[in-house]
């Protein structure tokens, strides 16, 4: 097995970056969902309720954000400085004291959604605890749903498809690691997995499998609701409990204060 993918989403529902290389941190891999769109009350914004959100494009340039969409002049974000405002918002009902952006930001944002809208990015000051049903006290990420990482197989991915009459893409399901070599949902039966490659190794935790929302059925080309599928066909077989599991939320297993770094190609194995 190997990685064959890797993914970070800068901004929280905007679009993501694919890369050959990522540093990764206890809170997942470097400047993913370090930002988030909110509205001007601090409610956080999704592709859920603004799927149009898939269309606007991200990028690092020399560890700055770059925005960019059709029809609009790419906007480079400032970095937010020492008097930066915080705005009180919050994820799945974690509260977070977020920076907040210049309004020069704050005006392409809200033009090029066509609504009202702040980018906000996470604090240095905090960290945001994961589920401690499923996580250890300490384990932390940012603006991500609920952990770190999410990790699917294209093997998943593919027996998804053979089901389907239209298919799509990786991307419907924005996840970070894309694990190819092994059986279709064989990480719903991981525990601990070792990314290797020739100078060092890094473990991956499962915690807990992913349970979809809607944004699947977002096209991430147009940014339009595509109809039911692929989750009304994932339903028939992947349901269990009321929810609908694709693909494997991951904590990094490292020493406090420490990094790693996970590279296409490198080797992945089972651990237990």
């Amino acid at each position: 097995m190997h990685i064959s993918e890797i993914h970070v989403y800068p901004v929280k529902s905007l679009g993501g970056i694919s890369l050959q290389s990522a540093r990764l941190t206890l809170a997942g891999f470097q400047f993913d969902r370090q930002w988030m769109v909110v509205q001007p009350d601090g409610t956080f914004m999704t592709q859920r309720r603004f799927p149009q959100m898939a269309l606007i494009e991200t990028a690092i340039v020399d560890d700055a954000l770059v925005l960019s969409t059709f029809g609009m002049e790419a906007h480079v974000v400032k970095p937010v400085d020492d008097n930066a405002g915080r705005i009180n918002t919050e994820v799945w009902g974690d509260a977070v004291r977020a920076l907040e952006h210049d309004p020069i930001t704050n005006e392409w944002l809200s033009q090029a959604l066509d609504s009202p809208c702040k980018l906000v990015s996470f604090p240095p000051d905090q960290t945001r605890q994961c589920d401690q049903k499923f996580a250890n006290s300490g384990e932390h990420t940012k603006f991500a749903d609920s952990f770190p990482l999410l990790l699917l197989s294209q093997e998943s991915l593919d027996d998804l498809n053979q089901r389907l009459q239209a298919p799509v893409g990786m991307d419907r399901f924005r996840p970070n690691i894309v694990v190819a070599g092994c059986d279709a949902f064989a990480e719903d039966h991981w525990h601990t997995i070792r990314v290797k490659n020739d100078s060092s190794h890094v473990n991956l935790r499962m915690v807990k499998p992913c349970a979809r929302c809607s944004v699947p059925t977002v096209n991430q080309q147009t940014g339009v609701l595509a109809g039911p599928e692929p989750i009304h066909t994932l339903s028939r077989y992947r349901q269990r409990d009321g929810a609908v599991y694709f693909g494997m939320n991951l904590i990094p297993d490292l020493i406090p204060d420490k990094e790693g770094s996970i590279r296409v190609g490198d080797s992945v194995s089972v651990v237990n």
